[in-house]
This record gives structure tokens, C-alpha cells and sequence, in this order.
């Protein structure tokens, strides 16, 4: 029998970080993932390389430059010609790019001399795992720490709108469009019915999201929210708040959709619907019942502060846990820290510093509190924004949409949360999630130079109006 110091179970972003981090601590680890592509080739990575973050965004980074070139470039002095779409070649890149990194997960554990084995983990109990090949070979394998890292799958809603992989796709599938629809619809206004209503939406797809909710994205500043939303709708999608969807039945050529929206019940027809109501964690076929590992009420691995679950040696983290978003970054952290927990150090994740991002155009990321959760939390608040419009690289880049909005503790001038929207926020939200890991104050974000011009001036901007010190931009008229 193969023994291990480390058996992870899942390849994904919170899976081969821990195998790898447990490698270099000296320990000799094992990483099982059963991730199978489209064309039938095995690759670590789980969702987020293979069918989630990277294709997304190489799409998203294609269909911007699509709609920058038909809407923008001529505002620059650049003319085209007539404009094409190589639809296949989009695609062909989009899967050469999630190729790359997957690949380059393989190669980081030969670096890391960490074991990779393509196929499916299950938990047997006493440190146990049966490992089984795609050929469907057996062989039971043994750990002294077995973690489980088997991510999530989308939420299918079999009752209302049941996935056929053809007219009502998943995120996965709505990847995999061979054609631009026509007429697209979308449940679920969240970060991924955002972002792949806008890839589709650029191409020329009619774009209508449908979002049960009254709010348009609540878990962000609703200040940032309500210009995202206005920015998102000038550019074309359809988001109807507070529609509740009732049913959606796939025929032959279409999607009919029917939904209530302002207590009228009303139908809408696509040529494809993408349903992106969320996900929920991926425990099939792993044993938990077996091996003691008790779920929670959501099909979520109950564990403790430090990772463990309720049976003895067994670990689970990332998406799989209820604990913190549904983050790649987040499950990269906790595969760290629990490998080092493991080897004996004293690390763990900062919870209230994590990063999130939407990658559309403009891109909205935020960390920390908004100001209606720091209200509802007791904080005594005082908070402060700055428009990209009065900032110079953003018009260089005729970027002006957005805004950057600094939360801060009106008592300790702490910084309780930094959220915007605008040219290239995911970048600009690290100097946030910096801040607030070193328990900054607004004035230690004042008292920082940034470099001229750059966006960063409009964080800079944003922390000073927070005091109503802003140089650049209008600063709030005090009450």
C-alpha cells in the first residue's frame, strides 16, 4: 500500500496550492483530481483553469476588444475597416489559454515533487483512500492527513429551468456557444450572470438577466452598485430586478421563459438561457457518510477553525466549506495556510480582507464592508468617493466610468472597506486589501504618494475625501 504524509483530494485552486505548499514543507503528498475537458483530456485545475475564471476572462478580454474596436477605436484616430468576427478563433484562444495554465499546474508538481494522479478520491476511513483511474482501476492508498478539495458544481434548477446542455447551459456551457444568440437570456444577476451576459452582449447577443432580487448586486457599497448597474445598462444588457422566473421550457429553437416581475406575470423567448443562480459544494460519490465526515443543513463539510472535520485526519477547504466566499483566492489561501498548519506553523487566512472582483467593463472589486453593513454592524461611519472622471490617465485611456468609495471607522479612522468600479479595478483593490491587513487608517492611505498619472491617484483621492481633503475631485459638502 502507497502511504503519504498528504492525500488532497481535488486539483482545483485550494487542492494543488496545499499539495504543493505541504511538498515544500517536506512532506510527501498526493493530489487526485477527475477533471475531464469537452474533448475528453484530463487536467488539474478544477473549474476555476478549466471552465470558470481563466476561459472566462480570456473570453471577456476578447469581446472587450470586440466592442472597443466597434465603439472606441475611431474616438483615438484608429479606423479598421470593416469589422469581422472569427467566433472559432475566439474559442481556439480561449482553450489555448486555460491549456497553458492547467499544463502549468502538472509541471509545478514535478517542480514541487508533489505526486499528481488523474481520477477520483474516496474517503474510506482510518486514513484511507481508495483511489480510482479513469480506466477504472482500483487501489487503496494511506495518509496521515487527508484533505478534501473538491470544489463546487453550478446550482441546477431541475424544478424551473433543468440544464439540457443545449438551450438552458450552465456557466461551463455558456462557454462552449458556437454561435453569437440572438436573443440571450440570463438568471441570476450575480458575478457570473454579469460577466457572461456581457461576453455575449458585446458580440451582439439581445441580453436580458433576469435577478429575483430588488437589488442589484447587494453584497456590494450600493453606492458602486447603482453606477455599475447604470454603466452595464448603457451598454446594452437588459437587467430586470426583482423578476422571479417561474418556469423555462426548451423547445427545439428556443427558450420560453416565464417570470414575474411588479406582480405581473409575463414571457420572454431566447435562443439560449444561461442559468447562473450560484453554486453549491461537490461531495458526490466521496464518502463523507463513511469516513465520519458529518455535512451541514447545504451539503457543505462542517469544520472547525482550523480546517478539521468531524472525523479524525481529515481536512476540507475551498468551495466545499461554508466558511468565506466562493473564491479562487480564497481557497488558494486556506490550501496554504492549512498545509503550513499542518507542518506546525501559525498561519491562517484573514477573512475580513478578502478581494472580490467582476471582471466586467468597467470592472467592479471591492474588500471589507460596504457602508450599509458597517451601519447594520454598529459602526459609526465616515466615508468618502472619487470619480475616474477626474482622473487624468483614466480620460488618457478614455476610461472615465466609476468611482473608488473609501468605509472608514469615524472613531479609530480605521478603514473598514474599500469598493469601486472602473478602469481596472481589480488591479487597484490589492492597495485596499494591503490596507486593511495592516490595520490601516484613511490617513495612512492620505499620507501615501502614488505616482502621477496613474489610476491608483484615484484611491489616493478617494481616502482624502473621506476627511473632505480631496484635491481633484469635488469633496462632499459637510451637513
Amino acid at each position: 500500500m502507497n502511504e503519504y504524509d498528504l492525500i488532497v483530494i481535488g486539483g482545483g485552486p485550494a487542492g494543488y496550492p496545499c499539495a504543493i505548499r505541504a511538498a515544500q514543507l517536506g512532506m510527501k503528498a498526493l493530489c487526485i483530481d477527475g477533471w475531464v475537458n469537452h474533448d475528453g483530456s484530463y487536467s488539474f485545475g478544477g473549474t476555476c483553469l478549466n471552465a470558470g475564471c481563466i476561459p472566462s476572462k480570456a473570453l471577456l478580454e476578447s469581446t472587450e476588444l470586440y466592442y472597443r474596436a466597434r465603439h472606441e477605436f475611431a474616438t483615438h484616430g484608429i479606423g479598421v475597416g470593416k469589422l469581422t468576427l472569427d467566433l472559432k478563433q475566439m474559442h481556439e484562444r480561449r482553450q489555448a489559454v486555460s491549456k497553458a495554465n492547467s499544463g502549468g499546474v502538472k509541471l509545478l508538481f514535478q517542480a514541487n515533487k508533489v505526486e499528481g494522479r488523474f481520477g477520483f478520491g474516496k474517503l474510506l476511513g482510518g486514513g484511507k483512500v481508495e483511489y480510482r483511474a479513469h480506466d477504472g482501476k482500483t487501489e487503496t492508498l494511506a495518509a496521515r492527513h487527508i484533505v478534501i478539495a473538491t470544489g463546487s458544481e453550478p446550482v441546477n434548477l431541475a424544478k424551473i429551468a433543468p440544464f439540457d446542455g443545449e438551450r438552458i447551459v450552465d456557466s461551463w456551457g455558456a462557454l462552449e456557444f458556437t454561435d453569437v444568440p440572438q436573443r440571450l437570456g440570463v438568471i441570476g444577476a450575480g458575478v457570473i450572470g454579469v460577466e457572461l451576459g456581457s461576453v455575449w452582449s458585446r458580440l451582439g447577443s439581445q441580453t436580458v438577466i433576469l435577478e429575483a432580487l430588488p437589488n442589484f448586486l447587494p453584497m456590494v457599497d450600493q453606492q458602486v452598485a447603482k453606477e455599475a448597474l447604470r454603466q452595464l445598462v448603457k451598454q446594452g444588457l437588459d437587467i430586470r430586478l426583482g423578476a422571479k422566473v417561474l418556469s423555462a421550457k426548451a423547445g427545439q429553437k428556443d427558450v420560453r421563459v416565464e417570470f414575474e416581475l411588479d406582480g405581473k406575470k409575463q414571457t420572454e423567448v431566447f435562443d439560449k438561457l444561461i442559468v447562473a443562480v450560484g453554486r453549491r459544494p461537490y461531495t458526490k460519490d466521496l464518502g463523507c457518510e463513511a469516513a465520519g465526515v458529518a455535512l451541514d443543513e447545504k451539503g457543505y463539510v462542517k469544520t472547525d477553525a482550523h480546517y478539521r472535520t468531524t472525523a479524525q485526519g481529515i481536512y476540507a477547504i475551498g468551495d466545499v466549506i461554508a466558511r468565506g466566499p466562493m473564491l479562487a483566492h480564497k481557497g488558494i489561501e486556506e490550501g496554504v495556510v492549512l498545509a503550513e498548519q499542518l507542518a506546525g506553523h501559525k498561519s491562517e487566512v484573514n477573512y475580513r480582507a478578502i478581494p472580490a472582483v467582476i471582471y466586467t467593463a468597467p470592472e467592479i472589486a471591492w474588500v471589507g464592508l460596504s457602508e450599509e453593513q458597517a451601519k447594520a454592524q454598529g459602526y459609526e461611519v465616515k466615508s468618502g468617493s472619487s470619480p475616474f472622471a477626474a482622473n487624468g490617465r483614466a480620460r488618457a485611456m478614455e476610461a472615465t466610468a466609476g468611482l473608488v468609495k473609501f468605509i472608514s471607522d469615524a472613531k479609530t479612522d480605521r478603514v473598514l472597506g474599500v469598493h469601486m468600479v472602473g478602469p481596472y479595478v481589480s488591479e487597484l483593490v490589492s492597495e485596499a486589501v494591503t490596507a486593511m491587513e495592516y490595520g490601516a487608517t484613511t490617513e495612512d492611505i492620505q499620507l501615501t504618494m502614488h505616482a502621477h498619472p496613474t489610476l491608483s491617484e484615484t484611491v489616493h483621492e478617494a481616502a482624502l475625501a473621506v476627511d473632505g481633503h480631496a484635491i481633484h475631485s469635488a469633496n462632499k459638502r459637510k451637513a
